[in-house]
């Protein structure tokens, strides 16, 4: 024979589709087991090794690929009523590890075999054909025959062209007409432009995979280019040592396949247990770290909480009604001597519009010792979607001029309260809130609180709008000195 055969070597040779396809087929091989566990029995076979495929399918597979007279087309038809769709993955494998050794297959049996790894993929794209780059990496081999080279091309092209010719062929009658100077071979670049939607294989590379000793090496006593298996070396003279591993060729091929699985032997990955990093004498404490530690006194455990009830208490009398102003000079009192006291009020965003349209001074001082809190924004967005009112522009106007509020904000309250006034049908009350409207935005402007160029037209439009009434007017003049007197200082 032209090749010995290890026993019990993983084969190693890769695909990459997302996952090699080692992988791929042991997860196969995992389902399968899953739900057709086998029987039990007391010869199993190594689970280190996986078993491809058995005698019975082996001996099928082989059957077909010597049918070079069949057509194509009939000779997959005949593998498909032979194997169940289940096990196609499995059996297609084992095919594109015997085309890995040109030597394992003859010409007319690999061209069968790549026929079957085309065609049990044919009915989807040809980019989700798992062994796709078996079949181009097949298809540019310089090594291989150019019959072969050009029946991969040819059969791939048919994919595209939908043009079966070729797989109506059996392989006798593609070898007999064969004429090489008819047929232009595509390079790998368009083929994988053409057949993997555009997308550039990255070939994967393994320093442990290209290590790994192949299960099937050629024979060092069979010179290059020699038969393979000779009459002298079939029958030895008498009395004569017959060969090592000499016989039957497609014994030796289907044995490979029932006891060996695609991975090759790799190299045993070395896991040195790693050094212990040196002690360094800061570590030491911690061996008996120190337990003596010294007490400290709570003062605050013992505190009057007097106070803090009585604010709690003017809160809540705040929120149902106007506070007289004892009262209120009270909780402002309580408040600047503890600002702490203002997070254990009671008060909570959801109550802030009581508080505001009841008693505006005090919402404002708790609004000035809330600014630093986490939560005040969200007091903040309770105040701009209130319902607009004398109050609610008084606690503005004077957050205004207490602290620096956010920009968006005021922008936010000047856009709801214009909004007010246009949609509020009673004339007078739309006056009313018309007038206060003005004054609030004189006063944002004058006092610079807002950039009136900000909310120019907005304004403007406003103004015009309800340019019968005086302060609206007024605002509408205010804006355009505004605007003269920026214009120049611009020139």
């Amino acid at each position: 024979m032209n090749f010995k055969i290890q026993r019990g070597i993983k084969f190693g040779y890769f695909y990459q589709v997302g996952l090699p396809l080692s992988a791929q087929l042991r997860r196969v091989e995992r389902l399968e087991a899953e739900q057709n566990p086998p029987p039990p029995s007391t010869h199993s076979p190594s689970p280190a090794i996986p078993t491809m495929i058995g005698v019975q399918e082996s001996e099928a597979l082989f059957g077909i690929l010597d049918a070079e007279a069949l057509p194509l087309e009939e000779i997959f038809a005949d593998f498909c009523s032979r194997f169940s769709r289940n096990v196609h993955f499995r059996i297609c494998c084992s095919i594109a590890m015997l085309l890995e050794d040109k030597e394992m297959l003859k010409t007319s049996q690999r061209l069968v075999a790549f026929s079957i790894l085309y065609q049990a993929y044919s009915s989807q794209p040809p980019s989700s054909n798992p062994f796709l780059y078996k079949l181009i990496d097949a298809a540019c081999d310089d090594s291989s025959d150019k019959i072969e080279l050009t029946f991969i091309q040819e059969m791939l092209a048919s994919s595209l062209s939908n043009n079966t010719e070729v797989l109506k062929q059996s392989v006798s009658e593609f070898t007999k007409g064969f004429d090489p100077s008819s047929y232009t071979l595509s390079q790998r670049e368009q083929l994988q432009m053409k057949y993997n939607n555009g997308i550039q294989s990255v070939p994967y590379s393994s320093i442990f995979r290209a290590a790994s000793v192949k299960n099937v090496i050629p024979d060092p006593d069979i010179p290059h280019g020699c038969d393979s298996m000779p009459s002298e070396l079939k029958y030895p003279a008498n009395g004569a040592k017959p060969r090592i591993f000499c016989g039957d060729k497609d014994a030796a091929i289907t044995g490979l396949l029932q006891h060996s699985s695609l991975e090759g032997l790799d190299p045993q990955w070395i896991r040195p247990e790693p050094p212990r990093l040196p002690v360094l004498d800061g570590e030491l404490i911690w061996l008996n770290p120190d337990g003596s530690h010294e007490l400290l006194w709570d003062y605050g455990m013992c505190a009057d909480t007097s106070r803090g009830a009585a604010v709690r208490d003017l809160i809540g009398k705040a929120l149902k009604g106007p506070l007289v102003p004892a009262q209120q000079e009270q909780v402002v009192h309580e408040l600047n001597n503890d600002p702490k006291l203002v997070y254990h009020c009671g008060l909570t965003p959801r109550k802030l519009p009581e508080l505001v349209e009841h008693n505006p001074l005090i919402a404002v001082e708790v609004l000035i010792k809330l600014m630093n809190s986490p939560e005040i924004s969200e007091y903040l967005t309770v105040l701009v979607n209130m319902e607009m009112s004398l109050h609610s522009m008084e606690v503005v106007n004077r957050l205004t001029t207490a602290v620096e509020l956010p920009t968006e904000f005021v922008h936010m309250y000047i856009t709801n309260c214009i909004s007010s006034c246009e949609s509020i049908k009673d004339k007078y009350m739309q006056n009313r809130l018309v007038r206060l409207v003005c004054v609030f935005l004189q006063s944002l402007i004058r006092n610079k609180i807002i950039n009136v160029q900000d909310l120019f037209i907005e304004v403007q439009a406003f103004c015009i709008e309800f340019s019968r009434i005086r302060e609206a007017a007024g605002l509408f003049r205010l804006l355009k000195a505004l605007e003269s007197s920026q214009e120049q200082l611009k020139s």
